[in-house]
């Protein structure tokens, strides 16, 4: 061996750490937390959650009309001009409206087994899809006195426009077009609202039930004649 040869030490390799870091690799959620998907605050899950129970409460179409509508009407939030404005005030006025109106609607089948829609009135039921003469009327529809309006139909209507009018402006869309400039405590009241809503319309309709089938709601099993 030549004495003048200049040995040079290699760094000793910690084969374990190696081996271990090949067996039990990081997960990928701590590799790339940079891009890991940001999770909803609590506000926001409890906006959704709550405006989700107060959705049983409201007609499935004028719902869903609403909850297509919104986005365009507002474009988005970003109310640019002042006719995006009065088109949301009167889609949540008109959708408010459909709440109320069809909370008078029944459903029932007559004695020929046909299921019939109508509203209800002060007498009792007039239908909407019957085209028989008045002598069969009388034979298809009996005792249509228990369907007349009562004051219950009243309550019932206007806890469905506040549970609607709860829901509307609790949309995000909704309130970064009519209150761009809302201060935090405002936005915090929008988001509770809905919660606040469905607890008292809840206890209203739990301790005045209705026996109303109305048009567009959960519970459509048609009274019998």
């Amino acid at each position: 061996m030549d004495p003048n040869a200049v040995h040079v030490q290699m760094p000793a390799v910690d084969t374990e750490a190696c081996c271990d870091d090949e067996k039990n690799p990081q997960p990928a959620r701590e590799i790339i937390s940079d891009h890991v998907a940001v999770r909803p605050t609590p506000a926001v899950d409890k906006t959704l959650s709550g405006a989700s129970d107060l959705l049983k409460l409201l007609p499935t179409g004028t719902v869903l009309a609403f909850q297509a509508l919104v986005p365009s009407f507002s474009n988005h939030g970003v109310c640019h001009a002042v006719a995006n404005r009065y088109l949301v005030l009167a889609l949540i006025g008109a959708c408010a409206a459909s709440c109320m109106l069809l909370s008078f609607t029944d459903s029932l089948i007559g004695h020929d087994g046909k299921l019939y829609y109508g509203v209800a009135t002060l007498r009792g039921f007039r239908p909407f899809n019957f085209a028989g003469t008045r002598e069969e009327h009388g034979t298809v529809f009996k005792d249509l006195s228990r369907f007349r309006i009562t004051a219950l139909d009243f309550v019932h209507a206007f806890f469905s426009a506040v549970v609607f009018l709860a829901v509307a402006f609790a949309d995000a869309a909704v309130q970064t077009c009519l209150f761009p400039e809302a201060e935090a405590d405002m936005r915090e009241l929008l988001v509770n609202l809905p919660l606040g809503a469905g607890f008292l319309s809840s206890m209203v309709f739990m301790i005045f039930p209705t026996t109303r089938k109305s048009i567009g709601y959960t519970d459509m099993t048609p009274h019998s004649q």
